[in-house]
């Protein structure tokens, strides 16, 4: 049986670690072609070694405008064409008001933002009309949580772009939808905490704001990626899908 993104070309930005290689891993087995990128080769070299076959690895940063320029025009020079991508890439640090550095706010708004722009506009001449665009966000795009106001910041930006996008490319019939996860058990979200005991405390804490009594595992947000990437979703443009156990929900 066909998968859901058969003959589909997709890029996966920080693809090599948490929710971007599960979606990208997703993505293969639904039958697409893939592209990862991330900033590490040792973790793009694993992660395409666990995908196996379909997937390209190109290393870059998302923030880096001439990385995007040579993932770009190696996209095209090898495929022609972008039928979906995945703004994944991005990450965050606590700082509580008081304490927000201007270096931690540059690198929160590069990565999250600026890269997030110029990952999609540098993209779209690639992307067929009826393409799709699926940014990665977050609950705290909503949510109010102590400490994590830059990174919220930067996520309600992500949500605000889809809404716009979904305007702006209406006429090219390309979908743009945001997923935002709950707290997800990812290197990024443990490389929040600095010790063990730490993360373990951490992931209680996360874990026990979510009805559903648990931390959510990436392979959750990679199936929502799917559906948001596939046919399934056709009249689905502008959306901010919540994949969080109803933590941002009740």
């Amino acid at each position: 049986m066909a998968g859901k993104l058969e003959g589909k070309i997709a890029l996966v930005t920080g693809g090599s670690t948490g929710i971007g290689f599960a979606t990208a891993q997703r993505f293969v087995k639904e039958g697409a072609y893939v592209y990862i990128t991330g900033r590490r080769q040792p973790e793009l070299d694993e992660a395409v070694k666990k995908i196996g076959s379909q997937v390209t690895a190109v290393r870059g940063d998302a923030s880096s405008l001439a990385d995007l320029d040579g993932l770009f025009a190696r996209i095209k020079r090898e495929k022609g064409r972008l039928d979906i991508v995945f703004a994944n890439a991005g990450g965050g640090s606590f700082a509580p008001l008081g304490s927000i550095t201007e270096e931690q706010y540059d690198q929160t708004f590069d990565t999250n933002v600026k890269g997030l722009v110029f990952t999609v506009q540098k993209a779209l001449p690639l992307i067929p009309d009826g393409g799709s665009i699926i940014l990665n966000a977050s609950i705290v795009s909503i949510k109010g949580m102590a400490a994590f106001s830059v990174y919220s910041a930067t996520k309600a930006a992500v949500r605000s772009f889809a809404r716009s996008w979904t305007t702006d490319l209406k006429e090219r019939k390309i979908r743009v939808n945001v997923v935002s996860p709950g707290p997800i058990e990812t290197p990024g979200v443990a490389g929040l905490a600095q010790t063990d005991e730490q993360r373990q405390g951490l992931y209680a804490q996360l874990a026990s704001m979510v009805p559903l009594g648990r931390m959510g595992q990436p392979d959750e947000i990679a199936k929502a990626a799917v559906f948001l990437a596939s046919d399934d979703a056709s009249y689905v443009a502008g959306i901010e899908l919540f994949v969080d156990g109803g933590s941002a929900q009740v």
